[in-house]
């Protein structure tokens, strides 16, 4: 019998089109949810407008395709990602059985992808296989989008980035599909390989502004979340900093090798060892090649003392501060902090730290923004727009 479709909203904009082959088996075959319109609207009717911004829009995106007759209900599942720390949204997958029992859906399966233990009656297993292939893809999709973000501003001929990212995602996700070219010296192999080719894109000299995103993770890196911020600073030629999906694991695996058992802490401990040289030399392939990155897990948490507090754990904590000092050290003197509305630890562990780290950090600009149903896209590209014409070279860095 063929797989059964299993629908993956969206999360990880540039990671995602590589990660969805680590959740392929026998069983499943992963399909990347793309519906984007009305989703907070439908959400709200099954979640309350005190939730998080993401849960709401997750829930939407998951009715709406259920909805839309794309799919046979019947035989395919969800797949819903679980933190399993402080975060109302660690409920998620239980609220969300609710709404799809309520919308008609009872016979669809739902998911939980977490480490944590939550949930094990609906938890995906998780294959020796599914983290080779899942280390492979964060490595490449950090890497990609690195490059593509630094040369998007300059390309002589527009759209080259981004044809040449779309190609790379392509190849890449043909490899992880097969398990082809997982071993470590390849996985780094293929990063030298996408450095020579972005390197090889014609450049032209036009002046750029370099904008730092840090902020909770379903606002930084997906474009329902963030309202495509990306697109909006891409048109406005911005240089922009975002920090990979490596430094979120490596920090989820730091903080949580505090927490757990005696032999999960050992391994959390391992596993973060490993990965974390993988991205060390990463990183030096990337800037060998001249492009600017932020610094290995490690020499980030060290450059944060004095800036974060250390011991902040919960949810994104201590990294996003940890990442907005570093990316204005490298010279991205304009940040934009984001969030969604109702996500607790996110403004008192995330945005409760922007206004002691302005002072700490004179020379840059830092602006918040808030994501939510009930806000206008005039209101966020206000505050984004205040921040680009905001003139800092009055200030020397």
């Amino acid at each position: 019998m063929a797989p059964r479709p299993l629908l993956i909203p969206s999360l990880l904009d540039d990671w995602f089109p590589l990660l969805q082959y680590a959740f392929a088996s026998d069983a499943w075959e992963p399909v990347l949810l793309t519906e984007t319109q009305g989703l907070a609207d439908l959400g709200l009717r099954h979640f309350h407008n005190e939730m998080c911004y993401p849960a709401i829009l997750v829930a939407g995106q998951i009715l709406a395709a259920l909805s839309s007759g794309k799919y046979d209900v019947a035989r395919c599942g969800v797949l819903m990602g679980q933190a399993g720390d402080e975060c109302r949204g660690s409920c998620g997958i239980r609220m969300m059985r609710k709404a799809l029992d309520r919308a008609g859906f009872p016979q669809v399966p739902l998911l939980s992808l977490n480490v944590r233990g939550i949930d094990r009656d609906a938890g995906l297993p998780i294959r020796p296989a599914m983290v080779w292939q899942g280390l492979a893809g964060a490595v490449w999709g950090d890497t990609l989008a690195i490059l593509r973000d630094q040369t998007r501003p300059r390309e002589a001929v527009p759209g080259t980035a981004e044809a040449l990212w779309r190609r790379w995602m392509a190849e890449l996700g043909g490899d992880i599909r097969a398990g082809r070219g997982l071993s470590r010296s390849a996985i780094l192999a293929r990063c030298r390989e996408m450095a020579a080719s972005f390197r090889a894109v014609e450049q032209t000299a036009r002046p750029v502004q370099k904008v730092a995103v840090v902020g909770e993770i379903y606002t930084k890196y997906c474009h329902l979340g963030n309202w495509d911020l990306e697109a909006y600073l891409a048109a406005e030629h911005c240089e922009i900093g975002v920090g990979g999906i490596t430094w979120y694991a490596l920090y989820y695996m730091d903080t949580h090798a505090l927490k757990g058992s005696a032999v999960q802490r050992a391994f959390y401990r391992a596993v973060q060892r490993y990965a974390a040289g993988v991205q060390r030399d990463m990183l030096g392939i990337l800037r060998g090649a001249g492009f600017v990155t932020l610094p290995p897990f490690a020499e980030l948490k060290r450059q944060a003392e004095g800036y974060a507090p250390l011991h902040v754990t919960v949810a994104d904590g201590w990294l996003i501060t940890a990442e907005a000092a570093a990316w204005a050290r490298l010279g991205y003197r304009k940040i934009l902090c984001v969030q969604p509305f109702a996500c607790l630890p996110g403004h008192i562990f995330g945005k409760g730290q922007y206004a002691a780290l302005q002072r700490k950090l004179p020379h840059a600009r830092l602006v918040s923004v808030d994501y939510d149903a009930s806000t206008g896209e005039g209101t966020v590209q206000s505050r984004v727009r205040m921040l680009l014409d905001e003139r800092l070279d009055e200030v020397a860095p």
